[in-house]
């Protein structure tokens, strides 16, 4: 595809000044190095205790779907334990829900470190819970790494420099806006025919923002004309001005960063509305069976990234366990549909379990915090590496191409239409428009 943004870089201020906030506001030193420090105390604990921290309920449930399979899983792994710092260690899971909310996610990660005295934290699933976790772990010097959140909404919406030292004591692995926007373009570019004219439905948060300061611009490049619908709020009820708008400028593609819930009741007025674009691609939202489920038919050839399936080559660190087993397991333990986060959550621990295993005392913080951000591995993501991403710190997934269809064994699933930006994930159908 035309157009290479992959060596883009989106300037500080300016994402900053997308978020609505001053560099005072999020780029203080009480958020890019610890206010105090306990990665020097050591310990001869076989015990290593590791925190999970994702949105079990609210608004973003749907991302945890897998939470209580994979920790099932991981724990059954790391049963005999493994060899850190010189003896065998066994792991300890503590899990906390964020309840969808960035307060409660500071919170119980307060609840983490403090009553629960853990020695790594891990969290997943959007910026709600993402951020908020790892800020308050690098303000009490915890190892952590996180996943399922853009990277440019880790890094430069929680205060990181470009080709600054970025975090001292996390890391964050999967795809970023710049990965969805090739994606996106390499699906619209094979329609041809029409207006080039792209609706965004894009709200007023970390994401929405992020995507209308980088994504946009990306898009007038690739020759497509951007019909804004405007920095809504999260939980907006009524999107009848908007659609209308789209409408009117005849925008026949159309892409989308919106919370779950609020994806349904737009997409649903859409249709009531009689608005169809040709094709549709949508981030944050759509990601999971349940989603496409919900809307019935309305889920048909609406166009995601995808970052994990079942197909892929790539197997567990922990015990070799393939993706097809991994995916395969879990709907025999659940009798649900493997979700894309599956993998993403598998990975966490294995993350973790890497660091554990490189440092010298794995009860060193300060000694774990740094194998973090030196890891290069290969496990159930395929090669995550940490040291060579756009900003440190930061391991990068590349996303393709997939739309939902009518399923075999489920009511929807996803099938991968182009691949072009990463050859690993293997093509199991044509792209399709919405309608003609």
């Amino acid at each position: 595809m035309s157009g290479d943004i992959s060596n883009t870089r989106l300037g500080r201020r300016s994402f900053l000044g997308a978020l609505g906030v001053g560099a005072a506001a999020v780029g203080s030193p009480t958020l890019l190095s610890s206010c105090s420090v306990r990665g020097t105390e050591t310990s001869t604990s076989a015990v290593l205790k590791i925190g999970l921290v994702s949105p079990q309920t609210g608004a973003l449930s749907s991302f945890a779907a897998s939470d209580n399979y994979v920790v099932k899983a991981v724990q059954d792994a790391l049963r005999n334990g493994f060899k850190a710092g010189g003896k065998n260690r066994k792991v300890e899971i503590v899990v906390k829900d964020s309840q969808s909310s960035p307060t409660r996610a500071t919170e119980v990660t307060k609840e983490l470190i403090t009553r629960d005295g853990v020695d790594m934290i891990v969290a997943s699933s959007t910026p709600d819970t993402a951020n908020p976790v790892a800020d308050q772990c690098e303000i009490d010097g915890i190892p952590n790494t996180t996943t399922i959140v853009p990277w440019q909404s880790w890094y430069y919406g929680r205060g990181g420099e470009p080709g600054g030292e970025g975090f001292k004591y996390g890391t964050n692995f999967y795809s970023g806006m710049f990965e969805f926007a090739e994606s996106y373009v390499a699906m619209m570019n094979k329609l041809e025919g029409g207006p080039k004219k792209i609706a965004s439905v894009w709200p007023n948060d970390t994401d929405g923002n992020a995507f209308r300061d980088g994504v946009g611009p990306f898009f007038k490049e690739q020759g497509y004309a951007l019909i804004d619908g405007g920095d809504y709020q999260n939980g907006t009820a009524d999107y009848a001005a908007m659609i209308n708008r789209f409408k009117s400028e005849d925008a026949q593609f159309l892409n989308a960063i919106p919370i779950p819930p609020d994806w349904q009741t737009f997409w649903k007025q859409a249709a009531s509305l009689n608005y169809q674009p040709r094709f549709a691609t949508v981030a944050k939202s759509m990601l999971f069976p349940s989603e496409a489920e919900s809307l019935g038919r309305l889920a048909e050839n609406l166009a995601v990234c995808v970052w994990w399936t079942d197909t892929l080559p790539y197997t567990s660190s922990l015990d070799g366990t393939t993706a097809a087993d991994l995916a395969a397991n879990y709907t025999a333990q659940t009798g649900q549909q493997w979700t894309q986060a599956l993998g993403s959550l598998y990975s966490l621990f294995e993350v973790a379990v890497e660091a554990f295993k490189a440092a010298d005392d794995p009860k060193d913080k300060e000694d774990v915090a740094d194998k973090l951000k030196t890891m290069r591995y290969e496990g159930i993501s395929g090669p995550l590496d940490f040291t060579s991403g756009p900003e440190k710190g930061i391991a990068v997934i590349k996303c393709v191409g997939g739309q939902w269809r009518p399923g075999k064994k489920f009511p929807y699933e996803v099938t991968v239409v182009d691949n072009s930006t990463n050859g690993d994930f293997p093509l199991g159908g044509d792209l399709q428009p919405l309608r003609s």
